[in-house]
């Protein structure tokens, strides 16, 4: 069996002191490169940076395995890790392995088949109190004190995607340059700080078989402490999209799942933290701008021929759409 895109499993295996290995890309990723690998008995999952343009901060596996491993036993469930390795000599990159975790990512419409009645509804629901209770942890209390800087945190990101989109661009949008500074003339006053996830949705979490609970929220690259409403936000985002059927890269939520629209996630998440979402046309805005800049890089990618699978090729299109989007909301904030 050939080696997988970006993975040396000679290499690896020698690494993790196996005889052999086999692996194969896991679907579904566009930026983060995931891989199923096993030696016949157990079965690991291993996390590297893309094949190219990685940018400056982004595609941070050892702050991915430190998180993961501080929230292992809280109410947040993720997946046992096993190591990181910084040594880029064994697959080209610093990476690290998890153990694997089975489950169900809904994702495609063959997955949103498989809820039963009523069932939208419940994922929705377990999707923010998962959210909810990752916002409650201390990060203190899990040895994640330092693992940010809260104060200044919407300034710091509305700068630092700017830019990333500076690094990553294919072309010139004065759209984008326009939302950019709309956004940063009118960032809100935050008086809340907790462990961010950064990149929180649907198909970034692994339900159990019987798709009644989360077993694991993946995908943990950009975290960090800051507001949490840049999660409810970018959540907003992203389920909005995905029920039009507009979101770059993702499937389109089907109406036959009945899973809950946008506004109902964030009647649940208001009403479990207790939080004013009066300002979420703003963080809805940041997280159609920070959407935007991550399908620009990753249409750079595509340009350059370092992507891996398929459905590339529609997603630089759509970033001036997003911005777009972006900009209306800004009108309601």
């Amino acid at each position: 069996m050939s080696d997988p895109p970006g993975l040396d499993l000679r290499r690896l295996a020698a690494y993790l002191g196996v005889d052999h290995l086999t692996g194969s890309v896991i679907a579904g990723g566009r930026s983060n490169l995931t891989y199923r690998v096993t030696d016949g008995q157990s079965r690991w999952v291993v996390r590297r940076p893309p094949l190219g343009h990685v940018l400056p901060t982004a595609h941070d596996m050892a702050r991915e395995y430190r998180v993961i491993s501080a929230l292992r036993g809280t109410p947040v469930p993720v997946p046992k890790v096993v190591l990181y390795c910084a040594d880029e000599s064994v697959i080209g990159a610093p990476f690290y392995v998890m153990e694997e975790v089975p489950g169900v990512v809904l994702r495609s419409a063959s997955d949103f088949a498989r809820l039963p009645d009523g069932g939208g509804i419940h994922c929705g629901r377990v999707l923010v109190e998962v959210l909810l209770a990752l916002h409650r942890i201390q990060p203190a209390a899990v040895g994640l004190g330092d693992f940010g800087r809260p104060e200044g945190y919407l300034a710091r990101q509305v700068s630092r995607w700017y830019r990333q989109w500076e690094r990553s661009a294919t072309r010139e949008l004065p759209s984008l340059e326009k939302l950019h500074a709309r956004l940063a003339s009118s960032v809100p006053e935050s008086d809340r700080a907790s462990i961010v996830h950064g990149d929180y949705r649907l198909d970034n979490v692994l339900f159990d078989p019987t798709l009644t609970r989360i077993d694991a929220v993946l995908d943990w690259e950009m975290s960090t402490l800051g507001d949490p409403l840049a999660d409810v936000g970018l959540l907003y985002t992203y389920t909005a999209l995905a029920a039009e059927g507009l979101r770059p890269g993702g499937a389109a939520l089907p109406a036959s799942a009945g899973f809950p629209p946008a506004a109902q996630l964030m009647e649940w998440y208001a009403a479990g933290s207790g939080t004013s979402l009066e300002r979420l046309a703003w963080y809805a805005a940041f997280g159609h701008y920070k959407l935007a800049v991550i399908s620009e890089g990753i249409h750079a990618r595509f340009l350059a021929g370092e992507t891996v699978g398929d459905d590339f090729e529609s997603i630089g299109a759509q970033v001036p759409q997003l911005v777009e989007r972006a900009l209306a909301h800004l009108e309601e904030a």
